[in-house]
């Protein structure tokens, strides 16, 4: 039985139909990096409280920074076909909006195939991290938008959200 994909663009299958994970070991090393975002909407109130660092459980943000870096490292255990990958840099930051949190992350690596699931796996970790904190106060928060911004490195190279190449 192959392992070879059935189509280049769902790669995570054999001609069978079956789930296989990608083989790179033929893939050269490059410098990758990915960078996402995502957006925890909520009641003013909580905002102010997350602001100010007045919730009881402690500091909101520095937790859910706390979560989604750590996410990013196991990112090969939560998702079935991603490679477990070393990491060399993740960075989680938050910006205070209106009625939101936005949640932005990087994660680099020298390796062979991208990080994006790490960037994606952080911000959504993170997030859930912030309702996970405050839904005692706001159990209407919504969690929304979480995606890709950019990717680097590799055989397709350098990807932008809102490029044309968006959607091929």
């Amino acid at each position: 039985m192959s392992d070879a994909p059935s189509s280049p663009g769902l790669s995570h299958f054999n001609a069978q139909g079956d789930a296989v994970m990608v083989d790179v070991g033929s893939k050269p090393e490059s410098h990758r990096l990915a960078r996402a975002e995502g957006v925890i909407h909520m009641l003013p109130a909580t905002l102010q409280l997350i602001g100010a660092g007045g919730h009881k459980k402690g500091d909101v943000l520095g937790i859910a920074r706390l979560a989604g870096i750590m996410a990013a490292k196991k990112t090969g255990e939560l998702i079935p076909l991603c490679h477990p990958l070393p990491l060399t840099h993740v960075a989680v930051d938050f910006v205070l909006e209106a009625h939101s949190v936005r949640c932005n992350a990087v994660a680099e690596t020298v390796g062979r195939t991208g990080v994006e699931m790490e960037a994606l796996t952080a911000v959504s970790i993170a997030l859930l991290t912030i309702y996970d904190m405050c839904k005692a106060v706001d159990r209407g928060m919504t969690i929304s938008n979480v995606r890709l911004l950019e990717k680097q490195g590799g055989k397709s190279g350098h990807w932008l959200a809102g490029n044309a190449s968006d959607n091929p």
